[in-house]
């Protein structure tokens, strides 16, 4: 894994992310989220099974670490008819093939955050429904104590739409969640103009 500090200028890529991650993903999952991931959901995400995926890699971390993970996020497209968000996107409903992209996870090892790295991720994601000419919008849920994620996201223009009370139960508590939408290709509220 990665030392607490990074010692090295860091030369960040990006790519989908591999079969060969597998590993890497699921501890990176494990250490990022109090939430625990089935092994079903990583082996769609490595296989690009119904889940699209980006990579943070490190190319100048030195001793074979050069390609492993220092950043992930995955997203699946959802049918806007079908989502939870239908009702907060203006959409011709006769238009049967709309579409959302929905973050699913989002996660930077602790050495490598405030480095712009979660953004470049999320961009990724922004230029990937943008490029679906039937996605309307980007949306996913934050915990609500996740102050930084509330704040990359507010940063990056994604609109808090709702907030859901007892969203989450995590090891027998719930917790709000937020819910944020980016809208893409003329999607947009049912209160814009």
């Amino acid at each position: 894994m990665v030392n607490p500090k990074i010692s090295h200028r860091p030369t960040i890529c990006y790519r989908p992310i591999q079969p060969s991650d597998l590993e890497i993903l699921e501890q990176l999952h494990s250490d990022v989220f109090p939430i625990r991931y089935e092994s079903e959901f990583f082996q769609n995400v490595v296989n690009g099974r119904d889940i699209v995926s980006w990579a943070a890699v490190d190319r100048s971390r030195p001793n074979g670490q050069s390609d492993e993970l220092i950043g992930f996020v995955t997203a699946r497209i959802v049918l806007a008819k079908d989502s939870e968000i239908a009702d907060l996107l203006r959409y011709d409903s006769s238009k049967v093939d709309q579409t959302l992209v929905y973050i699913l996870t989002l996660g930077v090892v602790d050495a490598y955050r405030n480095l712009g790295i979660a953004t470049a991720l999320i961009r990724e994601v922004i230029k990937y429904a943008s490029s679906i000419p039937a996605c309307r919008a980007v949306y996913l849920h934050v915990i609500s104590y996740n102050n930084p994620a509330i704040h990359l996201y507010k940063k990056m223009s994604f609109n808090c739409v709702r907030r859901l009370h007892g969203f989450y139960l995590i090891n027998g508590q719930h917790y709000d969640s937020y819910l944020f939408v980016y809208y893409v290709n003329g999607g947009r509220s049912p209160c814009s103009p």
